[in-house]
């Protein structure tokens, strides 16, 4: 099932690189450059989830999120898109029925990250059921599976996340601070070893099952990526 995520987003290059996003991870898109334009979409069709930009022409988008929540359209995921990044927007946000934020500019597997949890908080499964392959581990994201040699990996809820990032984007290097973000959910202050004991256990899985091949390094002062 391909599920469909309305798009509220006034700039057209900001929309056309969402929409590029999103069906390169095979979701359907809708667009709609005001929030009047989105207002009348959803009396007519309602999608799986939406992403709403704040500054938007005609209705803003605090008021057509107000009035998502207010009506019949009140179960929907919405992810809110903004350049306003300071703890006090964000928190009242939230409290106004965001569902996540997502700060400008941003990256591509921060939204599609977004996008998952969110559909998987709504109950939904993710988009994407393609098989991910790499040496001898592969990664079944409906199931959020991971097996090498065929054999299952036992891993926690935040090792699988960090995985999925990593075999989804293999050439990316993912700084600490990246990947704190974009499995915990929350802002990272630096002092945190979180992330490495996870990418460390993990590690320590993978290699239990595969002694032979080499498959996260630790490039130094950076972060980490699939070796």
């Amino acid at each position: 099932m391909q599920y469909r995520i309305l798009i509220v987003e006034d700039e057209t290059d900001i929309s056309g690189l969402l929409v590029k996003i999103l069906e390169e991870s095979q979701y359907q898109t809708i667009q709609a450059f005001s929030g009047t334009e989105a207002k009348l979409l959803l009396e007519k069709d309602i999608p799986d989830l939406i992403l709403l930009d704040l500054m938007l022409p005609g209705i803003s988008g605090e008021e057509l999120l107000h009035d998502i929540r207010e009506n019949k359209h009140s179960n929907i995921p919405v992810l809110v898109l903004s350049a306003k990044n300071s703890l006090g927007d964000k928190v009242s946000l939230l409290k106004t029925g965001a569902d996540d934020y997502i700060s400008k500019p941003f990256e591509p597997e921060e939204v599609i990250a977004r996008v998952q949890a969110a559909l998987r908080r709504a109950g939904k499964e993710c988009a994407s059921s393609k098989v991910l392959s790499y040496k001898n581990l592969k990664l079944y994201p409906e199931s959020r599976k991971a097996t090498v040699f065929g054999k299952e990996l036992v891993l926690t809820a935040h090792e699988y996340d960090i995985l999925s990032l990593f075999m989804q984007n293999p050439e990316k290097v993912y700084s600490r601070e990246s990947l704190y973000e974009l499995v915990w959910k929350g802002g990272y202050y630096g002092e945190n070893n979180t992330v490495n004991v996870h990418v460390s256990n993990l590690r320590k899985k993978i290699k239990e099952a595969d002694s032979k091949e080499e498959y996260i390094q630790t490039v130094y002062g950076i972060g980490f990526k699939l070796k």
